[in-house]
């Protein structure tokens, strides 16, 4: 079966892109880092090594330090498909990052997206 084109592409490519949206609201990248270091365990040092690195998301995930076990309470419809519904792996990760980007958009306080 064929990788996704997602799976292939640059972290740092799109990660901009999460900025971008998140500052359109009003929302800050440093809010974007956060909840990227909390789904994946990645120190801001870590993070942006990876950033430098421009590992595609198959690398960027796999080489996670800790996913956090609290990511299954996120729930809800991204790009049209609910997310605890996704069976393949990676594409959950991706997508759960996706919809703590959309709720981080969406003005939800930092707590709520990070599920405390």
């Amino acid at each position: 079966m064929a990788k996704n084109n997602i799976y292939t592409m640059s972290f740092a490519s799109i990660y901009p892109h999460y900025i971008t949206k998140a500052e359109k609201k009003g929302r800050t990248k440093e809010e974007v880092d956060e909840i990227i270091r909390w789904l994946t365990g990645y120190s801001q040092e870590e993070f942006e090594e990876q950033l430098k690195k421009e590992n595609n998301f198959e690398t960027f995930f796999k080489e996670a330090p800790q996913l956090n076990p609290s990511r299954d309470l996120i729930k809800g419809v991204v790009c049209g498909v609910r997310v605890e519904n996704i069976e393949e792996p990676l594409m959950k990760e991706i997508r759960y990052l996706d919809k703590l980007i959309d709720e981080l958009a969406k003005g939800k306080t930092m707590d709520k997206i990070l599920r405390k």
